[in-house]
């Protein structure tokens, strides 16, 4: 339902070869990007989104239309009876990510959002050790997550001229900050309790924001710095996390560190009570194509979720890097902290 969203492109492109899975039917209110994108695929396409919603041999449609239009499309979805795949983010309005959750649970669908750290194998390393306390108590997480598409004269002009609108995306520290909100909450397993936050354009004034830094709180004292850009060209370390036993770096993890040949480790691990070991290399490749690697990455985990019945990341996790980055928003348009639990009241 939608090919707004560039991501759904890479999924099609894995699904298409599965054994386990089919692509039906496509629909778009864009006629010409719906029929271009589904002749790619060879899926058939129609204007009429009900004769997608209609189809019985449909069983789980993925939404990857504009932001704003996310909770209509997935309330409409389930309504029908499909299983939702949606694109991030969950929604623009805490209220819209209410209202996809109350379908939900009114209509029993499964329902997931497509979030492609979380299938990330240098990420889902990172947890595992995080939760293991291999570095003990954490006191800082550091975590970039950029890239370079407003500097894309033909991006912003053209495919991605709707992720830079104020009504259908919000901003680009919204569209893109999302996914290290989500790896943030996701990793630490819990939600922040305050933020401060400065976002705004600083290299450009093509999009409402370019660039934004937010630093959370946590109940525990740990401080989460998390910075997001769209006019970084290169970069290297992406995660540094620091507890009171080690520490843990990841490299190469988001678009700009992924461009230049890869030179130093994906991650590795310092633990204050083993110093003769140094750094210690993770077994985490990599990825051999580039940052889009991680998105075409999604493809079978998804199968594999909607198959076992499990989501990936559930409707609530959704709401949380919504409910995150909004207060970060509101932080950078007050000039003040902003506590969690956060209300757009």
């Amino acid at each position: 339902m939608s090919f707004a969203h560039g991501h759904v492109n890479a999924y099609c492109s894995k699904i298409k070869d599965f054994d386990d899975a089919e692509l039906i039917s496509a629909w778009d209110d864009d006629e010409a990007r719906g029929q271009a994108n589904a002749e790619n695929f060879s899926i058939p396409y129609s204007p009429h989104i009900e004769d997608v919603l209609s189809d019985r041999r449909v069983s789980c449609v993925i939404i990857a239309s504009e932001t704003n239009k996310h909770a209509d499309l997935a309330v409409m979805a389930m309504e029908a009876g499909k299983s939702v795949l949606l694109q991030k983010p969950m929604a623009i309005t805490l209220a819209d990510c209410d209202r996809i959750i109350e379908t939900r649970n009114r209509t029993g669908s499964w329902f997931s959002l497509a979030f492609q750290m979380r299938s990330d194998p240098a990420n889902i390393r990172m947890r595992e050790m995080i939760r293991s306390g291999a570095v003990g108590r954490l006191g800082l997480i550091r975590r970039r997550h950029s890239i370079s598409m407003l500097f894309n004269k033909t991006w912003v002009e053209g495919a991605g001229q709707w992720h830079i609108s104020a009504e259908a995306n919000k901003g680009m520290f919204f569209d893109d900050a999302i996914h290290a909100l989500d790896w943030l909450y996701w990793t630490k397993g819990e939600k922040p309790v305050s933020v401060m936050a400065e976002i705004d354009n600083v290299l450009t004034d093509v999009a409402p924001d370019d660039t934004g830094v937010a630093l959370f709180r946590f109940a525990d004292g740990c401080f989460a710095d998390i910075t997001n850009s769209s006019v970084t060209w290169a970069g290297e370390n992406t995660t540094e996390v620091y507890g009171d036993r080690g520490v843990i770096i990841q490299n190469h993890g988001d678009g700009p560190s992924s461009v230049l040949p890869p030179s130093p480790v994906a991650v590795k691990l310092y633990q204050s009570d083993k110093p003769e070991s140094g750094w210690q290399i993770q077994d985490v490749a990599l990825p051999s194509t580039g940052h889009g690697e991680r998105i075409y990455g999604v493809a079978r985990p998804f199968v594999d979720a909607l198959k076992a019945g499990v989501p990936m990341c559930t409707a609530e996790e959704g709401r949380v890097s919504v409910e995150m980055c909004l207060a970060a928003y509101r932080s950078a348009e007050s000039g003040r902290r902003i506590p969690l639990p956060f209300s757009e009241d």
